[in-house]
């Protein structure tokens, strides 16, 4: 394996690394804390797009988790942000949460279930058949179909829920349309959270506990990847993957490269 350069900047998942049904994980107190005291880019990442970052941050913070605004990069943010240099000041009609319309709305776009440029699938816990009739409607006149992220069920104290990516599979199966997914295990997620902190993946680490997603993502994205067993992944399943991770570690009791 090629010498490794020295990290100078690192992204994290949140789900499965910091937290874990919203209680934090042990040591990601620690590791937060050497990351603000290092002085270097990092940034916190979420495939989840119901929050904003100041919404984020706000929870995190009743967990004893200190994570400023600006170290927060969800799926509804890179969403945005490509979508506003595919076609700056365009219009979606949006099924979602404040995250991903706060994102929308704050690159100039408008929100209109009218001839929309774009159909924005992203996540909700109120997936309506209005609005999923709504939008199988406008892609078949002819909206382009994007997605946050592929994620098929997400997390919660009662078990899985249906997720962004299998309501996206309902509408594709009524449309014949494919959406364009623009979180993890995109790398533009992730080229667009390092530019956002003046970051270059050549100096940069990403964390996570999926290899599907986050190890895939940084791989993809030409970063060192750290795959942390505190979340989905578990050991043995490593070598069902033709990729592997930089590095293997049990838990975010981290350690920051010198």
């Amino acid at each position: 394996m090629a010498d490794r350069r020295l990290i100078e900047s690192w992204l994290t998942d949140m789900d499965g690394v910091l937290i874990h049904e919203g209680v934090p994980i042990p040591g990601a107190d620690a590791f937060l804390k050497k990351l603000r005291e290092s002085g270097r880019p990092f940034l916190v990442l979420t495939n989840n797009s119901i929050y904003t970052p100041r919404d984020l941050h706000a929870r995190l913070g009743r967990m004893g988790l200190d994570v400023p605004v600006d170290n927060i990069w969800t799926s509804a943010l890179a969403t945005a942000k490509f979508l506003d240099d595919q076609r700056p000041g365009g219009s979606a009609y949006v099924i979602g949460e404040a995250g991903l319309t706060t994102a929308l709305h704050d690159v100039g776009y408008i929100l209109t279930d009218q001839e929309p440029d774009y159909v924005v699938l992203g996540e909700t816990r109120t997936y309506s058949f209005e609005a999923m009739t709504r939008a199988v409607r406008l892609i078949l006149d002819g909206a382009r179909f994007i997605c946050t992220n592929p994620d098929e069920t997400g997390p919660s104290t009662e078990g899985p829920l249906p997720a962004t990516g299998a309501v996206a599979a309902l509408i594709t199966k009524a449309t014949g349309r494919k959406p364009y997914f623009a979180g993890k295990p995109n790398p533009l997620m992730m080229r667009t959270g390092l530019n956002a902190i003046g970051a270059h993946s050549e100096t940069s680490a990403m964390i996570g506990d999926r290899m599907d997603t986050d190890v895939l993502a940084g791989i993809e994205a030409g970063m060192q990847t750290f795959l942390v067993l505190t979340g989905l992944t578990r050991p043995e399943q490593v070598e069902d993957y033709p990729y592997r991770p930089s590095t293997v570690v049990a838990r975010t009791t981290f350690w920051l490269t010198s």
